[in-house]
Formats: C-alpha cells, sequence, structure tokens
C-alpha cells in the first residue's frame, strides 16, 4: 500500500486504538518531519501513530530497536534472550496484514517489545533465570503473553530477573547482574529489573512486569520509569497463567501475584493496561473486564491523603523533600488533602502480608524441604529471628484461613478509607536506588537511611501496603537526588480504581518536577 493510501486509513485506524485522528495526523507529521530515526526511543503511543500512518513500517522501527540494542544492552545487561528472525517475521506479518486491508492487528500493531523472562513464551528459551531452566522453551505462551501478540505486538526478547524471581536485586548464574540506568555501583532492584531498566534505556517502549513483594514497583522506581501494581480480588485482572513461579506447567500462581504494564510515560501505561486487562481464557467465554474511567478531570477535584513518612519505615531527606513538593503542588491546585488520616496499622498490615507471602512461597518446596521446614517450625522457639518465616511458612490451613480473614478486614479498613479519599500518595521507596549488593551474602544485606543502617528488604516495605489486599498502586518517577538518581512516589487506589491512579499520576506529571531520563536515552 503507497502512503497516500495508508494516510487515507489513518482516520478509522485512529478510531479503531481510540486516538484522537486530529492530533495523531499533527503528531505523526512532526514525526515526519523530525525524521524516524530515532522513533524507537518515542513514547509507545507516538510509535503506534506512526506504524498505522505509514511514516515507518514495523520492520524499520524493529531494526531500529535492534541496533539500539546493540549499542545499549552490552552495557546494562537487562535483555538476555532474543530472536531477531522471529520478531522480524513477525513484524513484516504486520506490514504485510496492513498494507493488504489497511487496518491494524491490534492497540498494539507492529509494536516491538520485550517480556520479562519470567513469563513463558512459545518458541523462546524462559529460563526465570534459573539453571535448572536452562534449556526450557515453552510450546505455548503465558495468557499475558497471548494478549499482546492478539494485539500486535513484535516480540523481540526476554528481560533478566533474579534467579525465579526471588529477590529484589537483578542477578543469577545464567545471565548476570542487570546494572542500574543511571550508576553502575546501584541496584536497578528486582525481580522486574530486567524489565525496567530495559524500558528506561530504549531497549523496550513497554514491558510486563510481575509484582507479589514489590517486584514490579521497586525497580521501576529505581530506573526511574513508570509502573502499575493491577487490581487483584479473588482473581486477577491481568491472567497470569505461565508465570514463573510457579514451575512451568502449573495452572496457579501466588493469591497476591499480579501482572502490570511498565512505561516511560503514564500514557503508556494506560495502552498496555487496556491490552492486558483480561480475563483468563477459561473465563472469557462469560465475563469481561470493564474498568471504571475516572469520574474527575482536574487534580483539583480530587480528595488526596498524603502519607509522608512513618516511624515504622523512614525515609531519607530527598523522599522526605519529594513528599513535601507533592503536598505543596496538590494544594496548590485546590485538592482536597489530608496528612493524618491512616487506613491501616503500617506494622501490623506488613506483618499480615509477610505471613500469607511465606505461605503461598511454601506451595513449591519439594516434599523432603517442607518436611524438613515442618520439623524445624515445630522446634524453633517463638522469639527466634527466623521463626515468622518458618511458622508463616508452615502454617496449618486453619491458621491460613485466619490469617486470610485478617487480609478481609484489612480490605475492609481500606475501603473505608476510600469512602472519604480518592487516592493516597506514599513514597515508592525509603530512598533513591541503593548500593548492589548481589555479592554480599544475604544475612549482611543492609540499606542506609540518612546514614542509620537498616534492614535490606524494608526497601520494599511501602509499595507492599498495597500488596495483601490486591489494590492498584502505581510508581511515579519525579525528581532526583543530587547525583542524579530518580526519585519516585506511589498512587494507591481503591479496588479496580487502575484507571484512576494513571490518571492521577498523569495530572502529577504536569505539576511536579520531571525524573531524569537514562544516559543511554540521551546519549
Amino acid at each position: 500500500m503507497s502512503r497516500r493510501n495508508l494516510l487515507a486509513t489513518s482516520a478509522a485506524v485512529a478510531t479503531a486504538l481510540g486516538l484522537s485522528s486530529t492530533a495523531t495526523a499533527a503528531e505523526s507529521r512532526t514525526t515526519a518531519a523530525s525524521g524516524t530515526g530515532t522513533l524507537h526511543l518515542a513514547p509507545a503511543q507516538d510509535q503506534i501513530r506512526a506504524l498505522c500512518q505509514g511514516y515507518i513500517t514495523a520492520r524499520a522501527l524493529l531494526e531500529q530497536l535492534l541496533d539500539h540494542h546493540t549499542r545499549v544492552n552490552p552495557g546494562v545487561n537487562a535483555v538476555v534472550t532474543t530472536d531477531a528472525a522471529a520478531a522480524r517475521a513477525a513484524a513484516d506479518r504486520a506490514d504485510k496484514y496492513l498494507a493488504d486491508t489497511g487496518r491494524t492487528l491490534g492497540p498494539l500493531h507492529g509494536l516491538p517489545m520485550t517480556v520479562k523472562d519470567a513469563l513463558e513464551t512459545k518458541g523462546m528459551r524462559t529460563t526465570c533465570g534459573s539453571p535448572a531452566l536452562t534449556d526450557h522453551i515453552p510450546g505455548t505462551d503465558a495468557d499475558a503473553v497471548a494478549l499482546l501478540r492478539a494485539a500486535g505486538a513484535v516480540i523481540v526478547g526476554k528481560t533478566n530477573t533474579p534467579t525465579m524471581c526471588q529477590d529484589i536485586q537483578t542477578s543469577n548464574p545464567l545471565f548476570g547482574k542487570t546494572k542500574n540506568p543511571f550508576a553502575d555501583d546501584r541496584t536497578a532492584g528486582g525481580s522486574s529489573g530486567g524489565p525496567s531498566a530495559a524500558v528506561a534505556t530504549g531497549l523496550s517502549s513497554l514491558e510486563i512486569g510481575s509484582d507479589l513483594a514489590g517486584s514490579l514497583r521497586l525497580p521501576a522506581a529505581y530506573c526511574g520509569v513508570y509502573a502499575l501494581r493491577t487490581s487483584r480480588g479473588a482473581s486477577p485482572i491481568v491472567p497470569t497463567r505461565g508465570h514463573i513461579p510457579r514451575p512451568p506447567g502449573w495452572l496457579t500462581s501466588s493469591d497476591m501475584l499480579t501482572l502490570g504494564p511498565i512505561a516511560r510515560t503514564a500514557g503508556d501505561l494506560e495502552l498496555l493496561l487496556d491490552v492486558l486487562a483480561a480475563p483468563s481464557p477459561a473465563d472469557g467465554a462469560a465475563w469481561s473486564i470493564d474498568l471504571p474511567a475516572p469520574t474527575k478531570t482536574r487534580l483539583g477535584q480530587y480528595r488526596i491523603g498524603l502519607w509522608a513518612d512513618d516511624l515504622f519505615c523512614r525515609v531519607d531527606a530527598d523522599t522526605r523533600g519529594l513528599m513535601a513538593q507533592v503536598g505543596k503542588a496538590v494544594r496548590a491546585a485546590g485538592a482536597t488533602v489530608d496528612d493524618d488520616g491512616r487506613p491501616v496499622d503500617f506494622k501490623a498490615s506488613n506483618h499480615l502480608f509477610e505471613r500469607l507471602m511465606y505461605a503461598t512461597s511454601a506451595a513449591t518446596a519439594t516434599d523432603e524441604a517442607f518436611a524438613g521446614e515442618v520439623k524445624a517450625a515445630e522446634s524453633i522457639p517463638d522469639d527466634s529471628p527466623a521463626a515468622h518465616y518458618l511458622k508463616s511458612r508452615t502454617m496449618r490451613h486453619r491458621d491460613w484461613a485466619r490469617a486470610d480473614e485478617d487480609r478481609h478486614k484489612l480490605r475492609k479498613q481500606w475501603a473505608d478509607y476510600f469512602t472519604t479519599h480518592d487516592v493516597l500518595i506514599t513514597p515508592a521507596t525509603p530512598t533513591a536506588a541503593v548500593l548492589d549488593q548481589t555479592s554480599v551474602p544475604g544475612d549482611d544485606r543492609f540499606i542506609t537511611v540518612d546514614g542509620e543502617k537498616r534492614g535490606f528488604y524494608e526497601q520494599t516495605s511501602w509499595v507492599n501496603l498495597a500488596s495483601p489486599v490486591g489494590l492498584p498502586a502505581i510508581v511515579m518517577p519525579t525528581g532526583r537526588t543530587a547525583e542524579g538518581l530518580p526519585l519516585s512516589v506511589q498512587i494507591i487506589g481503591p479496588y479496580l480504581s487502575d484507571r484512576t491512579v494513571v490518571a492521577v499520576a498523569k495530572l502529577l506529571a504536569q505539576v511536579l518536577p520531571t525524573a531524569p531520563k537514562a544516559p543511554a536515552l540521551t546519549a
């Protein structure tokens, strides 16, 4: 199809994508005037506009991205497996389909992107960083990956994760360490460190991360990108089958695991959310997911809670300063602001989350290993440092049922809070990206907050507020430290208000300082 004929289809394409045809044409002309040589670094929405209006082919965009991989990925080690041949074939199919029909394959038509190595990808090596899965090539896609392909995405490769997603740093024996895009001595976070670093450095404009104990939002904060932990009730709004762990072939996942989008803009988060929010294939015949749209259009209309610091998990001076900026900005916008109300007790919420997390993690232990843990838990004193972990992993079903009841009570506390508040804004992490400690034994790891030595896993305490209760929570990069590291805040909303927290992030981006871009994007 000629460029002229492709442009003739732009209004229909824009309508199909939910875009303004006028704005789309204007933005595409701007792209054409400035050249498309760096289009792979533009927001995903801009790339799709250019693809659908014929200013660039999917194959040409893919080649730009592959060239960028050659130059940038060796320095960050975010992408650990690629299949350029399969990606080129998929891009060519997208181009042919558009040329033959004048229609797009879907809302991600021809967009090249990577996928976390914890998500099974048909025909592409999927290891979750585990030597036991070195040669694992799935015969089917994880449900979320299948949604990407159905939307027209071109899967380029897989991004790094700690072994079986079991660290909040990203390193494993198969592929080594993923570096923080801003400083080699800082961690990229985990377990979605590879996906976050890939998006931050332009190796992918969109990614899917997984989040149980902050595995999506912690690395996004450290790498200066947006990430959304999606809502989860009895079932997740993004299907999780095919996520490792659990082992390949399992049909279930942790009852707190969610998948969610990672992007460089809030608008791109929304684009991927629209693709991913879907029932599992087994439920698709009868169920659909229609997340409610935000009911407010201006920041001044919102009732905003601010939880800037807490004795349970103190934040550093940079983060306190950022939260003060947030408070000033939302007040200046006319929002109703509550600095004092607290939906839950931080310490009690964190303790319950840990109990439930340790319990669900025991599902894949071998019979022999679990029997050993049961024996150890029965003999260990309650005040032993290991007691909380062992007794939680081996609790009886009656005890788990009671913990689950406590979780539902916690959800009600949050629901009551949101009858008088629209969102709650908190720190994302106590500090900016901490020093990498992948070579430090686990018991010797720690972080420092304003000169005070603190527990290593306190990095995730703030993001874990939303984890046990299944609330949508977005991490939004804004501001920087004196060393140039990105800072972030977290926006938590009521259950199923995923679109609202994204909308609030868009509005906040207009009044808060911008976050730094990774050097790979500006070089």
